[in-house]
């Protein structure tokens, strides 16, 4: 997945033609400067461990829920997020910052998921999501 992260970086830097997908992924790797360095620098990121114990972010697994969140919208599932996204963007101008806290509630669904050992709790997700907006 590393290697499909840089490919389409190469691509979008070299003004290549980019697939549907490939231009949500650029478009998520535009918006996070602050991992441009590594996406520059393939053979030394490549194989990098990121330790959250020492205090790094994967680029990846960020990137990653960005792309997870894009897609939850384009398919409109779980029921209901698009409408939840809507609301928190009317009440938001930064569109970056309203996918951060969103993929908070992700991130946490699926840890959540994980510690249990069950399937996803769609609809917890959607209440911490819809916790979010401002009444």
């Amino acid at each position: 997945m590393r290697q499909y992260f840089y490919d389409i970086w190469r691509k979008a830097n070299n003004n290549e033609t980019l697939e549907a997908m490939e231009k949500i992924i650029a478009d998520i790797i535009a918006l996070h400067p602050e991992y441009h360095a590594v996406l520059e620098n393939r053979d030394a990121m490549l194989e990098r461990d990121y330790l959250p114990e020492s205090g790094q972010s994967n680029p990846f697994l960020h990137m990653g829920m960005h792309i997870a969140l894009h897609e939850q919208l384009m398919t409109q599932r779980p029921a209901g997020i698009v409408s939840i996204y809507r609301s928190l963007m009317a009440q938001s101008s930064d569109q970056h910052e309203c996918e951060h806290r969103m993929i908070e509630c992700l991130a946490e669904m699926l840890w959540q998921s994980q510690k249990d050992g069950q399937a996803p709790d769609e609809q917890a997700y959607l209440d911490s999501l819809r916790s979010l907006i401002k009444n």
